[in-house]
């Protein structure tokens, strides 16, 4: 019995059934006219008179006529080019203009995405909070300065909690242009504490600005009332505005601040910013922003203190996302200079962690670490001396290190590995109909190809060209994985049907959507291997499944050029 299958409208399988069946993805038209005829004359229902395959052949052949229509439309093969059929699933296409670039479909494709996202965004809350545990651990190092006498006491070092800082918030859309955040703190410094509540209420007045109305209260300052505007002044300039009014037992205290706004170049903005209050200052700043790097330039003018600031970060190009920071700040005034360096690093999908050395005068040195979480901060200020000594430097550096990979080792890894292969498991399972679905319709692409493959290798065979004599697509068993089983299909027939004049191209994309193909190990890494005959000599060869292939290769043809 010729098993059965459903299949979906502009189907993946016959979008990369016209595509790599193809000697590149960037074919002109008349090659894709070319391929598709020929996957016309392959699948057509009259040329098959068994009632099954007629009805297989009929399905098939509606297919590969729906993705002929999308591919030969430069929009939409623009859209499949570079984003594949993910993009387009993306509702918004029709309202875009039709003669677009690559570049500018792909920046119509984040722009849609963004959209899409911002409306998921506005159907629930978005909570964030903060947690911030200040950690006094100057005993460590201090105690050991001291006279001998009072050192001699003993006892261990005293590591103390000195302050503490909590805050959440969490935003309810009202309306389509507004939305309503509510947030709340609470802090402890040395014993002595105090919290408070604001409720902002935020409108879009336009795509080009939006305004904002705040109301707050508590226990040490009272009740506030402030307001913030902000507005794009031009494509490249933006400003906000921002007053309030603070109550309190000392009287009513009012601030301003405005800030403006340039975009310099595309990765670069200039700042500036003037502040009347209770700590009013003039700062200006200039943040560039690369894919490699960042870096920040602060000038800063002020009635308590005033400061330069330079920092740099540097962004390593790797799937951790690692990023390593300097920064340089002169505070005139009490607090002096201080120098900073540290490191960020991503340990899962979600969660991000990060350590910095700060080393000043007259601070001290502190190491300051800090955990990302989605939208939740985790921040460990650990203040471990009052003066500038080499060894609260070295541990400060080299601690955070050797825990790091430490926990990385034991814990993370482990935890990963674990998780992986739960989602790998989900993945299965999920995509397990999915997966019988396609193994049915390469099973009946298999049978309509019989024919045809046996026309094939009889011209091959008259002419001593390419005869695919076993070829097997999945994930292999090393030597090194002896305990882990095979999981691979043949797939000596399709890739014999794709052999024209004595060779066969397949392009740089996954095997898993050719004509007679599926997916036998989903989530793992799958590989191409086969067996062929050329000029009657045997060859073999392995391509990993992302890898373009072309045989007979290039040696094997100067050979039987030289014979």
């Amino acid at each position: 019995m010729i098993p059965t299958y459903s299949c979906n409208s502009l189907d993946e399988f016959a979008l990369r059934h016209l595509l790599l069946s193809r000697a590149c993805v960037q074919a002109t038209s008349e090659e894709l006219k070319s391929s598709y005829r020929r996957l016309c004359m392959l699948y057509h229902p009259d040329k098959h008179r068994d009632p099954e395959l007629k009805r297989q052949a009929e399905q098939l052949f509606n297919l590969v006529h729906q993705a002929y229509e999308v591919l030969s439309d430069p929009q939409s093969r623009a859209i499949y080019d570079i984003y594949g059929k993910r993009g387009l699933e993306v509702e918004g296409w029709e309202v875009v203009e039709r003669k677009r670039t690559p570049a500018e479909i792909r920046e119509e494709f984040v722009r849609l995405q963004r959209e899409r996202d911002e409306r998921r965004l506005q159907q629930r809350t978005n909570p964030k909070g903060t947690i911030s545990v200040g950690v006094d651990a100057t005993d460590l190092f201090d105690r050991y300065e001291e006279d001998f006498e009072d050192a001699s006491s003993g006892g261990f070092p005293q590591v103390e909690i000195n302050k503490m800082h909590i805050s959440q918030s969490i935003e309810a859309p009202l309306t389509a242009k507004d939305t309503a955040v509510l947030s709340g703190s609470l802090s402890t410094h040395n014993g002595s504490g105090g919290g408070s509540i604001s409720l902002v209420l935020r409108r879009v007045t336009s795509i080009k600005g939006w305004g904002e109305v705040e109301f707050g209260a508590g226990d040490m300052q009272g009740p506030l009332f402030g307001m913030k505007v902000f507005r794009n002044l031009t494509p490249r300039c933006f400003a906000s505005a921002q007053c309030g009014v603070q109550f309190s037992s000392r009287g009513v205290r009012p601030s301003v601040t405005t800030l403006f706004a340039r975009h310099l170049d595309n990765n670069t903005v200039g700042y500036l910013q003037w502040r009347w209050g209770t700590q009013s200052s003039m700062n200006t700043s200039i943040v560039r922003d690369t894919k490699s790097s960042h870096f920040t330039f602060a000038l800063q003018l002020g009635v308590l203190h005033s400061f330069v600031m330079m920092s740099y970060q540097y962004k390593f190009q790797d799937e951790d996302q690692t990023k390593v920071k300097g920064t340089v700040k002169y505070v005139s005034g009490f607090f002096g200079t201080v120098v900073e360096y540290g490191v960020e690093r991503k340990i899962s999908q979600h969660s991000i962690l990060g350590a910095t050395v700060s080393i000043g005068v007259p601070q001290g040195v502190s190491l300051k670490l800090k955990l990302n979480r989605a939208s939740q901060t985790y921040f460990f200020p650990i203040h471990l001396t009052d003066q500038l000594l080499p060894s609260a430097v070295f541990y400060a550096t080299v601690g955070p290190l050797v825990f790091y990979l430490a926990i990385q080792r034991l814990i993370i890894w482990p935890y990963t590995r674990a998780q992986k292969e739960q989602d790998l498991e989900k993945q299965r399972e999920s995509a397990a109909l999915d997966i019988n679905r396609k193994k049915q319709e390469a099973e009946s692409a298999i049978l309509l190809m019989q024919e045809s493959v046996r026309r094939i290798i009889e011209a091959e065979e008259s002419k001593m060209g390419l005869i695919i004599l076993n070829a097997w697509y999945g994930k292999f068993v090393t030597n090194n994985r002896r305990q882990e089983r095979a999981k691979v299909i043949d797939v000596t027939v399709p890739l014999q049907c794709l052999v024209k004049d004595s060779k066969l191209i397949l392009t740089e994309a996954s095997k898993v959507g050719l004509p007679g193909f599926y997916d036998p190990c989903v989530g793992e890494e799958k590989s191409l291997k086969l067996l062929y005959q050329f000029r009657g000599l045997m060859h073999q060869v392995l391509s990993g499944d992302m890898e373009p292939l072309r045989i007979p290769k290039q040696s094997e043809r100067d050979i039987d050029a030289d014979m």
